[in-house]
């Protein structure tokens, strides 16, 4: 019986879990029962069992337990969520089969990610470090009401661990293969009125694939730093008061897109050593000299809670974020000079909430506002050379070829060639510009009837107003020799042309829970979710003549019904729940990359998805814990006959089957010397990087194992642990297609392959 038989067996057969000791937990919230987990969840402190969505949620101690430290890696953890970075400037992430991770900043979210209760959700803005956590939250399903109107299909919230009374400190620091380190840490200090919190996590690792391009750095190496000063005033029991500051930095190396196509060292062996050298005019063109992500990252947030009356309470959640960022890529994977890009995003975003909250025995609400602007932009240089880009386009000179296997570049001969010897060279830039102003005015409000003690009724509705403004603008000029320029876009020499519309929306919730048993809840939940409509300004190309030109491509919101159910129970060693649900999409939107790169917002039609999500855990006893999860999912875009060629297609990057399980042991030792050990194994089936599907881009299921294991010693005050992610050295792709599939010449990424280390910490 091979791996996924069993892990498909062991999903099927279990239920699905609300990780029994994760800590999906309100800050500093006493349960009401003992060994109860309290969420926050519906605006109040809750028992998860009690909470009639379908949810998971990692503690920042469980995240440390199973060896995570990156939000890609919570993924393989939680059923139905998949996060891709192909960089932190990058994200794909996935919840129940739908993607987010557009880069325009025209283009709407689809997954709400929240710090601290701020939606960040533009993308290139999004992505950050995850140390210090107190928790991160995963909720599924639409969410409109709860977490805003970006959660078509869920919302991740990450809580950053808050001040506390008293002193204490870690300090950790660490070693591994590829000459990794890193070092990480915190220090709380304060008393019961005011306390502060500072922590921060730096790691540094060279590339694990071989750049042999002279002056430059081996690719997919990280050198990031996360720094973080909280502050908490508490001048009554009734009042709250949290400001948190937060930076993040990347200084990456390059990602390694690989060529098949194009005769370089990667030929055939995707996971072999690569040549990729950029633009000879990187620095004047595209921003800087080596292949590589720049990024920064600021954010502040602050958050007001006021008990100001018996079972009234009000909050409001502030926050402003601003983000720059510079990623230079070879795009066509190979040594030429001739599909390179880079990308400069920047923007700020500020969001302002308000939230009255009422409970009693017989009723919960809650009810409030919501004002959010973000203002982004995405600006893509390009630089190639004219006859190596014509050479490696449309082979203009047969038998000269693009890339020799000695990483030698032909190509480069044939401006020569073409020319008679005229010209040797013929650089070659453009750019093209996205821009989007993006403001939204929101009322949502909630009431859950509680009849009796077994069952609750809710039902809540947010009302949306929005404006977007978006522009676009290019530099397209004349290409030397060719008599026209090298990309297919329009040239507006500059100018920017805008499109502005308005919109507005009406999204309901609806939820029953009904206590069976004091060990078991059953809950229903239907709501309705939207993606904003797409209003992108694009390079369009008139029907009659072929002439390009900047025009409005609206696509009208995409919408879905959510319907789901399920049962959650916890008795004894045992927890769990599972759930079921079906969505049904309208207008689904679908980005598509046409020839020439040129990316555009269409509707594919419609869109289904049925799944089943399942997780257990079992604590037998004091030290050891076991837990699996899984998760099944058929959903795609609708097999009818209007939808065109995306008909039949699954989602992108969402496996049919996904699954995981694993071990937690903490045993004494002695009377001061523990041993802990965490080994676990996931499993995700074949996945496809576009739509519409082809199996050339595409990647078979893969099952990784991850170790993490060591002593403890002084009561836990020290510690010293080894881990291994991707144990027995797996090599899958992490992604595939990318821009230079636009171009006839698909590229692949190579996923992290076998990495391991050691870290000591010590606790204060």
């Amino acid at each position: 019986m091979n791996i996924r038989t069993i892990l498909a067996g062991l999903a099927a057969g279990s239920s699905f879990l609300a990780f029994s000791n994760l800590a999906y937990a309100a800050d500093d919230a006493a349960p009401t029962d003992e060994g109860a987990i309290i969420v926050t969840t519906q605006k109040f402190e809750q028992r998860a069992a009690d909470v009639p969505v379908t949810l998971s949620a990692l503690s920042g101690e469980r995240m440390e337990e199973i060896g995570v430290s990156e939000l890609d890696e919570l993924s393989a953890y939680v059923p139905g969520l998949n996060i891709q970075e192909q960089s932190a400037n990058n994200p794909g992430i996935v919840i129940r089969g739908i993607t987010s991770d557009s880069g325009s900043a025209q283009d709407a979210a689809r997954v709400t990610l929240y710090y601290n209760g701020v939606d960040i959700s533009r993308s290139r803005g999004a992505y950050q470090g995850i140390y210090d956590m107190e928790r991160i939250e995963v909720v599924k399903g639409p969410q409109a009401t709860l977490f805003g109107t970006a959660s078509t299909v869920g919302a991740i919230s990450m809580v950053s661990a808050k001040p506390k009374p008293g002193f204490s400190a870690e300090l950790s620091g660490g070693y591994g293969n590829y000459d990794y380190y890193e070092a990480g840490g915190f220090l709380n200090a304060g008393n019961d009125m005011i306390a502060g919190r500072v922590a921060f996590k730096y790691k540094n690792r060279d590339g694990y694939v071989k750049n042999l391009a002279p002056d430059q750095d081996d690719l997919y190496g990280i050198n990031t730093l996360g720094v973080r000063g909280s502050l908490r005033f508490t001048p009554t029991p009734d009042i709250t008061a949290d400001l948190v500051f937060t930076y993040d930095r990347q200084r990456n190396s390059g990602t390694p897109f690989l060529s098949r196509t194009l005769g370089s060292t990667a030929v055939n062996d995707v996971y072999g050593d690569a040549y990729l050298g950029g633009s000879p005019n990187s620095q004047e063109v595209l921003g800087k000299d080596k292949l590589g992500l720049d990024r920064d990252v600021y954010d502040v947030n602050f958050t007001f809670n006021w008990d100001f009356a018996d079972g009234w309470s009000f909050t409001t959640v502030n926050g402003y974020r601003d983000f720059d960022s510079l990623e230079v890529f070879d795009a066509d994977g190979s040594a030429a000079s001739y599909l390179e890009f880079a990308e400069q995003a920047d923007g700020w975003q500020f969001s302002h909430e308000g939230r009255f909250a009422y409970s009693d025995d017989a009723w919960r609400a809650h009810f409030g506002w919501n004002y959010m602007i973000e203002d982004t932009r995405q600006y893509v240089p390009f630089s190639s050379e004219v006859g190596t880009y014509l050479q490696c386009t449309a082979n203009i000179i047969p038998g000269l070829g693009c890339v020799a296997p000695d990483n030698s570049v032909p190509a480069a001969l044939a401006t020569g060639l073409a020319t008679g010897g005229l010209i040797d060279s013929a650089p070659y830039a453009s750019w093209f510009q996205n821009e989007g102003r993006n403001q939204s005015w929101s009322m949502f409000g909630e009431a859950t009837w509680i009849p009796t003690p077994a069952l609750e009724i809710n039902a809540g509705a947010r009302v949306l107003i929005e404006q977007r403004r978006s522009g676009y603008s290019t530099y397209q000029p004349v290409a030397p020799i060719y008599g026209q320029p090298l990309l297919p876009y329009a040239n507006t020499d500059g100018e920017v042309v805008y499109a502005d519309r308005s919109y507005a929306a009406f999204l309901p919730r609806f939820n029953a829970l009904l206590r069976v048993t004091d060990a078991v809840n059953l809950y229903a939940t239907v709501s309705k979710g939207r993606r904003s409509p797409s209003v992108q300004v694009t390079t369009l190309t008139d029907a009659d003549t072929g002439a390009r030109y900047a025009g409005t491509n609206e696509v009208g919101n995409e919408t879905v019904w959510n319907y789901e159910g399920g049962v959650k129970l916890a008795s004894g060693i045992f927890s769990g729940s599972l759930g079921v649900y079906y969505q049904q999409y309208t207008d689904f939107q679908v980005t598509v990359i046409e020839a020439g790169g040129n990316a555009r917002t269409v509707s594919a039609g419609s869109a289904s998805n049925l799944g089943v999500e399942a997780e257990v855990e079992i604590k037998p006893t004091s030290w050891l814990r076991a837990y699996a999860n899984g998760g099944w999912i058929d959903g795609g875009i609708d097999d009818d006959p209007e939808n065109g060629n995306l008909a039949g297609s699954r989602f992108r990057l969402q496996p049919e089957w996904q699954a995981a399980a694993g071990l937690i042991i903490d045993a004494p030792v002695t009377e001061t010397v523990g041993l802990f050990l965490s080994p676990s194994v996931t499993y995700r089936s074949k996945i496809y990087f576009e739509t519409p599907n082809t199996e050339a881009i595409s990647q078979p299921g893969v099952t990784l194992a991850n170790l993490r294991g060591g002593v403890t010693f002084a009561n836990g005050q020290y510690e010293i642990a080894g881990w291994a992610r991707n144990l027995f050295d797996e090599r899958y792709l992490l992604d595939a297609g990318n821009t230079g599939g636009a171009f006839g010449h698909p590229t692949f990424i190579p996923a992290e392959p076998r990495t391991y280390g050691v870290q000591v910490k010590a606790r204060f």
